[in-house]
């Protein structure tokens, strides 16, 4: 796939960010989140260049997001990343209007989205890190660099039951675990810490996990999609409308902007899970 390059340009010029200049930004992508909300978020990031992205971490459907925006910035930048995401959404419908017929089509839309070749250099801007689990011990496992393929990050977005365990090194994974289960990235430099999730309840098993880990973080924050729907319905249904993707697609760009221009605290002194970090 070609991806033009293109200058980076915030949308919103009128509005006073509160982000400082080139500030770092993991990203978590949890298995609940629907894609297309994701989609929106993504989008809506990618439009402020003082941002910068260090690391996408993704399980469940979002796997197949983070590598496509992975793939996009390292090919034409920001840019590059909103025309790949908008390019694999346009298969994602297209190929669900038919996924009744055809089984699982995640495989050929990822294989026309992406080259899994780009990801694995070590000059890719972009740290990916696809978690999938292991069918057989219920384990979480982390991909990422060299580990990173086709195959682990169809594994990530596979759904339990309904689609096969994808097999890897012989052992079946698929996606779509706890949340809780979900590691974050430990960062060297202070940054910013981002999870996109799919509704605002979180177990406290979950919210003790981000709280003990929040200390690694200038701030930690939550976008949730507040008409959240399950991923897992995506293919189970005849269809997949543009206009209904779109639609989530400006409901997470809001979302994102809502974030964006939130007075932001400069230090982690509230729990992670205090509703005032979050965005619905």
């Amino acid at each position: 796939m070609q991806i033009q390059a293109a200058t980076d340009q915030a949308f919103v010029a009128g509005a006073k960010l509160v982000i400082e200049d080139r500030q770092p930004i993991d990203i978590t992508l949890a298995s609940d989140a629907h894609g297309a909300f994701v989609w929106g978020v993504l989008d809506r990031l990618l439009d402020e260049p003082c941002l910068s992205f260090r690391t996408v971490t993704a399980s469940g459907f979002g796997g197949m997001e983070a590598a496509v925006l992975a793939y996009g910035l390292a090919l034409g930048g920001r840019r590059g990343a909103r025309t790949a995401l908008t390019n694999f959404w346009r298969r994602v419908s297209h190929a669900s209007m038919s996924a009744v017929a055809t089984g699982n089509p995640l495989r050929s839309i990822l294989e026309q989205s992406i080259d899994i070749a780009e990801l694995c250099k070590n000059s890719c801007q972009l740290k990916l890190n696809i978690l999938a689990w292991n069918a057989r011990t219920d384990t979480v496992t982390i991909f990422s660099g060299d580990q990173l393929s086709i195959d682990a990050i169809l594994a990530g977005a596979t759904v339990p039951f309904l689609f096969p365990a994808v097999e890897i090194n012989g052992d079946p994974y698929w996606g779509e675990g706890e949340f809780s289960a979900v590691p974050p990235v430990l960062s060297i430099e202070a940054g910013r810490w981002l999870i996109v999730s799919g509704k605002p309840c979180m177990t406290p098993c979950a919210a003790h996990r981000l709280a003990a880990n929040a200390a690694n973080y200038a701030s930690v924050h939550t976008i949730f999609d507040s008409h959240h729907r399950t991923s897992a319905a995506l293919f189970t249904r005849p269809w997949t409308d543009w206009g209904e993707l779109t639609d989530m697609r400006d409901r997470g760009r809001q979302r994102a902007e809502d974030w964006l221009l939130a007075d932001h605290p400069t230090s982690n002194e509230s729990s992670v899970v205090d509703s005032k970090n979050r965005y619905v």
